[in-house]
Parts: structure tokens; C-alpha cells; sequence
């Protein structure tokens, strides 16, 4: 099996040239504190020679960046390069690398020639690192990105703090966002260069990728550490980079590190130290009293409640902000159910009926561990997690909380491939406000959160559990679960009765064990995080993606042998 994390990907000349817009992007774009930044065009990642030499019109210089003012737009513009990806370059969304890839979703669209590079990556087979789009494209993006965090530091570096007092809590903002880039790139790609703001663009062509896994995952955590030391713990500004959301994300990073594997991806070792660092950061952001659960789940994906006590960092989006269709987020527009009249296009990231199949419960209202995949689940009379309808798109099930539009297998682009459900936690009503459609594609102004406080209390049961110490996990995954049990206010049909038969209980610390509190928790980030791109590469980080996806594929072969 091939994974994508294998991949050495070569940092050529054909990699990117100056990251510039024209001035028709330019007017669909704002920055996420409301000041236009057309010194976006400067910023660079070394690729070669000839790249390097190229100025575009209207574009400032380093040179001309001196001013307090000035810098400060260069940091906006490094926020706002956290955000630049697109459809087939995403860079926060995972729905191709880390749900289409799992046992979460299918690629969807109109068959599998259909965004043929999405297929590959479905099927682990060739793929390979000169894919002119997804694989190649999200490369030179997310180092766009990195060259903006590169470019923006050395010019805070040339004030000093007399003229700029903001100086090194702009420079840990700008090192967290370079640390979520190549934290991305890190688990999609595996072997990175990294390199900083002081090299050169001919150093740059010179870094190798060599590192080894403990060499390269310090390196992005310093960035983190260096955020933790110099960030406030409250920004007055929304959007920007606190000291908790830096302590969330080098947890993060933490608890990936922790699971040491060899080549083939086998884990061979669980870092002790590295899991107590993660109690550590988790329990500092889990302690300042800043974030909660939001009361329904749905709080997570709608934009009305952005922004709110779960979110710890997101990518901030905007829309009516005076430009000509707003500072949109379109990573997911290939995603919209395609025979909806209201959208039309594309039909891509479809469920699976894996998927929709862990969500059912026993009668104690407790997942169904062994035995969810024997059969296709009738949802008519099994129970059901209510993550389940925040979810996908099941016929007569009300899509994305409105009861006058329930889901349609009709809408579903091509059933006889891709099955016949849909998936919608990023997926907004075309009556939304925040909702944009931009010929044939749909962008939203919903923001994207990277790091929420489910994830947090996750993270910290996670270690908990691998550290022995499973008591103090129970509490922390039936957080979740107790939350998952009351998210059911938005939904009902129109007659007023639930879609589906919801049955959720906590854990019980009878029989709470080790093997059996983590097989809970695996069970957990599935289900809460579903479809949101990080079940691959969970997969991959506990060492099962082998096991768990080849029968994933068996299971294909199964259900094509019933039907034929």
C-alpha cells in the first residue's frame, strides 16, 4: 500500500514563482482585520534563478518596507497565506488527503475519471509527486505560505522595539503560522525541507529533505515554543494567534511525534516524555478557563456562531466586506451535492456507508465496536449517534438543518459508483449569508478552524490512555459524548419528529481498560471529527492505516460482489 506520506517531493524551479495577484484577485480578496494588502505581491519562495529575478507590475520590494505600518500589512498578509489554497491546491482542507483517503468518504464527482488525481489518491496507487494538481499544487501552496511568515519576519526583524513595540509578539504570531504550515506539510508529505527566514534564495535550493522524523517535528516545535514564550494569552484582534491556541498546537505536534514508527509506518515505540508534555499543554489550555464545548455541535459549522468558545485558532473569511465576492473560502466547493437545484455541482467528498455505519449504537447506547460493519445499516430501525445528521445527507433527513429541504439520493452525482449519501459539516445553505457561487463553484464565508477545544480534550485523553493512565480519560471523552447527546435541537423534520433513533450513553468505568479506553477513543475523534480530514492521518499516526484500510477495500469488493 502507498502512502502519501512516503513521498519525497523535490523543491525545483517548477515548484512556484512569485506569489502575486492580479488586481482582479486582488478586489475578491480582503485580510482578515479589514485593510486591503496589496503588498501581497512581493512575498517568495526561492525556486530558481529565473523565478527569483521575475518583478511583477505594481509590485513593492523589501526595500520598500521600513514602516511600522508597512510591516504590519506583511503580517496581515502572512494570516491571509494561511488561507490561499484552493480547490485542487487545498491547504486547510483535508476532505481529499485525510477523509477520501480513509474509511470515512469516497472522492464522489462524476466517476472515478472525474478529478482522476483524487481517485489515485482513494485507491493508494499511483501517485506520485509530478500530479500537476492536489499533490504538487498543495505543495507550493502551503510554501507560498511559508515564504509570507519568511518574508514578513525578516522585516519585523529590521525594526527595533522602540519603533515597533509589537515586535516579538508579531514575530511569534508569524512563527505559529509557519509552524502550522509545515506541520501540514509534515503529515502529508513526510519528508520536508525546512528552512527559515534567514535563508538565502540560493540556501533554499540547497536544503535537503533528509532530516529524520525527530529532527524535523523539533524544528516546526520551536516555532510553536518560541509563540508560547512571546504570545499573549488575549488578543484584542479576532483572528490572531493567542499563547493557548500555540499550546493546543504543540500538543498537537506532541502527540504525533510520540508514536514512533519505522519505516514501513509500524509503530515501534510510544514516547512517555512526549505524551506528559501534551497533559501539560492541553492542561494549560483546558485550565484558563477561555474555551468550552459549544452547547450543540452544530455551533461548529455554521457561520452565525463563528468564533465562539469552542474555536481556539481558525482561519478567518468574509463576505459584503466591500470587494467584488469577498474573502471566500473555497477549498470545498467541488463538494455540494450536484443534483440539488440550489447548487448544481460538483458532487465530490461522498460518505461511505462505512462511515455511516460507525455511527450506529447498541442498546446501551454505546458504539457497536466488532460488529458495525457486518452489514449495511437500515436506518429505519437501527440506533444512532446524532453526529450522525450533522454529518451526511441521508434521504428525508433534513440537509444542513433545514427541515423544508431534506436530502434527496437524487442529488447524489453518480450513486452507481459513490453510494448514495453526501457529506455536509462544511457544505453551507444556498440561502446562508455567508453562502457565494462563483459560476459553477460555491465559496463560503464560514470560517475554518484549525484547532477547536473537542480536539484539546481529546488530545489530552489520548495521552492520558497511553500513558496508563485511563481513569482520567473517561471523564474527558464523556465530555464529548454528553455534548453529542444534546446536539439534536436543529434536527428535526418539518412534522417536528427526528430523522433517526438517537441513542447515545457515557462510558461506565466498569471495565474501563487500557485496550478498551483507547479502542473508545479511536471510536471518538472518528465520530466527532468525521469528514474534517484528520481520520487518515490519525490512522496513520497510531500505525492501523495498512489493516484498517485494506478492509476498507475488501469490504468494496464484498459489497460489488452482492450486487452483481
Amino acid at each position: 500500500m502507498v502512502l502519501l506520506t512516503d513521498i519525497v517531493v523535490s523543491l525545483t524551479c517548477t515548484a512556484t514563482r512569485n506569489d502575486h495577484f492580479s488586481s482582479k484577485k486582488l478586489n475578491q480578496m480582503k485580510n482578515i482585520f479589514g485593510t486591503a494588502f496589496l503588498i501581497s505581491g512581493l512575498l517568495i519562495f526561492g525556486s530558481c534563478k529565473k523565478a527569483l529575478d521575475y518583478k511583477p507590475t505594481g509590485v513593492l520590494s523589501s526595500t520598500d518596507l521600513t514602516s511600522p505600518t508597512a510591516v504590519e500589512g506583511l503580517v496581515t498578509a502572512a494570516y491571509a497565506g494561511i488561507g490561499n489554497g484552493d480547490m485542487i491546491g487545498p491547504i486547510y482542507s483535508m476532505w481529499a488527503y485525510g477523509s477520501v483517503r480513509s474509511d470515512d468518504a469516497y472522492k464522489g464527482g462524476g466517476g472515478t475519471g472525474d478529478v482522476g488525481e483524487v481517485d489515485a489518491l482513494e485507491h493508494y496507487n499511483l501517485v506520485q509527486p509530478t500530479m500537476g494538481s492536489f499533490v504538487t499544487r498543495s505543495w507550493q501552496n502551503l510554501f507560498k505560505s511559508i515564504s509570507r511568515a519568511n518574508v514578513a519576519i525578516r522585516a519585523v526583524n529590521t525594526l527595533n522595539e522602540a519603533a515597533y513595540p509589537q515586535k516579538n509578539q508579531r514575530l511569534a504570531e508569524l512563527k505559529f503560522l509557519r509552524g502550522h504550515s509545515y506541520f501540514l506539510m509534515k503529515i502529508l508529505y513526510k519528508n520536508i525541507p525546512i528552512f527559515d527566514e534567514t535563508a538565502t534564495s540560493e540556501d533554499i535550493l540547497k536544503v535537503s529533505n533528509d532530516l529524520s522524523n525527530e529532527e524535523s517535528w523539533n524544528k516546526i516545535a520551536n516555532d510553536f515554543q518560541f509563540a508560547i514564550d512571546n504570545l499573549p494569552e488575549t488578543q484584542t484582534e479576532i483572528g490572531r494567534a493567542n499563547k493557548f491556541a500555540a499550546e493546543a498546537y504543540l500538543a498537537k505536534l506532541r502527540l504525533y511525534q510520540a508514536y514512533e514508527q519505522d519505516a514501513n509506518h509500524k509503530v515501534i515505540n510510544i514516547n512517555q516524555t512526549r505524551l506528559q508534555e501534551v497533559v501539560v499543554l492541553t492542561q494549560a489550555v483546558i485550565s484558563s478557563g477561555k474555551y468550552r464545548l459549544n452547547n450543540d455541535i452544530a455551533d461548529d459549522f455554521l457561520p452565525e456562531t463563528e468564533n465562539g468558545p469552542e474555536s481556539v485558532f481558525a482561519i478567518q473569511f468574509t463576505i459584503n466586506d466591500g470587494t467584488t465576492a469577498g474573502r471566500l473560502s473555497y477549498e470545498d466547493g467541488l463538494n455540494y451535492p450536484h443534483g440539488a437545484p440550489q447548487y448544481g455541482c460538483c458532487g465530490f467528498h461522498a460518505a461511505s456507508q462505512n462511515l455511516v455505519n460507525a455511527h450506529t449504537t447498541n442498546a446501551e447506547g454505546l458504539p457497536n465496536f466488532e460488529t458495525f460493519n457486518n452489514s449495511i445499516a437500515d436506518l429505519n430501525t437501527v440506533t444512532v449517534d446524532p453526529r450522525l445528521d450533522h454529518t451526511v445527507g441521508i434521504e428525508g433527513h433534513p440537509y444542513k438543518y433545514d427541515p423544508t429541504k431534506p436530502f434527496s439520493s437524487s442529488w447524489v452525482r453518480d450513486p452507481g459508483v459513490y453510494g448514495n449519501f453526501h457529506t455536509m459539516r462544511f457544505q453551507q445553505l444556498a440561502t446562508s449569508s455567508s453562502y457565494f457561487k462563483l459560476g459553477p463553484f460555491m465559496g463560503t464565508a464560514k470560517n475554518y478552524d484549525i484547532l477547536r477545544y473537542d480536539d484539546v480534550l481529546l488530545m489530552q485523553a489520548e495521552a492520558y490512555i497511553q500513558l496508563g493512565q485511563q481513569d482520567k480519560a473517561l471523564p474527558l471523552i464523556n465530555q464529548i459524548r454528553a455534548r453529542a447527546a444534546t446536539s439534536t435541537g436543529r434536527l428535526k423534520k418539518l412534522d417536528g419528529t427526528y430523522p433517526s433513533k438517537y441513542n447515545i450513553k457515557e462510558y461506565s468505568a466498569t471495565n474501563w481498560t487500557k485496550e478498551y479506553a483507547f479502542k473508545a477513543l479511536q471510536w471518538e475523534r472518528r465520530l466527532e471529527f468525521a469528514t474534517e480530514g484528520s481520520r487518515f492521518f490519525d490512522l496513520v499516526r497510531w500505525g492501523i492505516a495498512e489493516p484498517t484500510l485494506n478492509d476498507k477495500l475488501r469490504s468494496w469488493e464484498l459489497r460489488r460482489e452482492a450486487l452483481r
